[in-house]
C-alpha cells in the first residue's frame, strides 16, 4: 500500500511540480506544449483520458522530469539470487543492492547535457513519435522496472499525464512578478524542490469549465 501512495500520489505530484519549475524558466518549451493541446484538443472542453495518447510533446515533458528529477534518491532495494558480474563488478549471491535513480537520468554517458530540461530528446521522429512515461531500459526510473516493478505503474502513469495536461490546458503560467526566475535548487535532504514552487496561475479556458470540471 506504501508503495502504491508513492507512486500514483507524491510521484505525480512530484513531476508535474518540477516540470512546471523548469517550463516555466523555459517559456519556449511551455509554450509548445500550450500548442499541442489547443491543437489536440481545444479551448472548449477539458483534456480527458481518451486525449493523452495524442499529447506526446506534453508526455516528453513529463518523462524529462521522471529523468532529470527523480522522487526518490534510489529504487526499492534487492537482493542476487545468484552471484553474478554486471560492467565488471563481481556482485556475491545475497547481496543487497540498489540502483541510484539519480545516478542513472543524470549519466552523461546515456545523456547528452543531462542536467539540461529538453523533452525533445525523447522525440525521436517528432510529435507522431508514441511516447511512453515509463522505461523499460533502464536509462531512468518513474515507476520501477521488471517483474517486481512498481504495482501502479498503469495508474501512476495515467495520473501524471492527466494532472500534467490539466495544469497546462487550465491555466496561463508566469513567474511571480519580484522573481526574474523559478529556483530549481534541490533539497539537502531529498530531490525535491528546495523552495515549494510559487508561480501565477490565470485561466485560460471559458469560466464555464472552471465549475462543471469532470475529474
Amino acid at each position: 500500500m506504501q508503495e502504491l501512495m508513492l507512486e500514483t500520489v507524491d510521484n505525480p505530484a512530484n513531476v508535474a511540480e518540477w516540470a512546471m519549475a523548469e517550463m516555466l524558466n523555459k517559456p519556449e518549451i511551455l509554450q509548445k506544449a500550450c500548442q499541442e493541446i489547443d491543437s489536440v484538443v481545444g479551448k472548449e472542453r477539458w483534456v480527458q483520458e481518451a486525449d493523452i495518447p495524442k499529447l506526446n510533446y506534453i508526455k516528453a515533458c513529463a518523462r524529462e522530469a521522471f529523468r532529470l528529477h527523480p522522487i526518490a534518491p534510489f529504487n526499492v532495494p534487492h537482493v542476487s539470487i545468484a552471484d553474478a558480474t554486471v560492467a565488471g563488478y563481481v556482485i556475491p549471491k545475497g547481496s543487497h543492492f540498489l540502483l541510484s535513480r539519480a545516478g542513472l537520468g543524470r549519466n552523461p554517458k546515456v545523456w547528452d547535457e543531462p542536467l539540461e530540461f529538453k523533452p525533445g530528446r525523447h522525440l525521436k521522429d517528432g510529435l507522431s513519435d508514441k511516447v511512453d512515461l515509463t522505461e523499460p531500459e533502464l536509462r531512468f526510473i518513474s515507476f520501477s522496472t521488471g517483474r517486481r516493478g512498481c504495482i501502479g505503474v498503469a495508474l501512476g502513469t495515467e495520473m501524471t499525464a492527466m494532472l500534467f495536461a490539466r495544469l497546462i490546458q487550465g491555466f496561463k503560467w508566469n513567474v511571480p512578478p519580484n522573481e526574474s526566475k523559478i529556483d530549481l535548487s534541490e533539497s539537502e535532504d531529498d530531490l525535491f524542490l528546495a523552495k515549494p514552487l510559487h508561480a501565477l496561475a490565470k485561466p485560460r479556458l471559458p469560466a464555464a469549465l472552471y465549475t462543471q470540471l469532470d475529474y
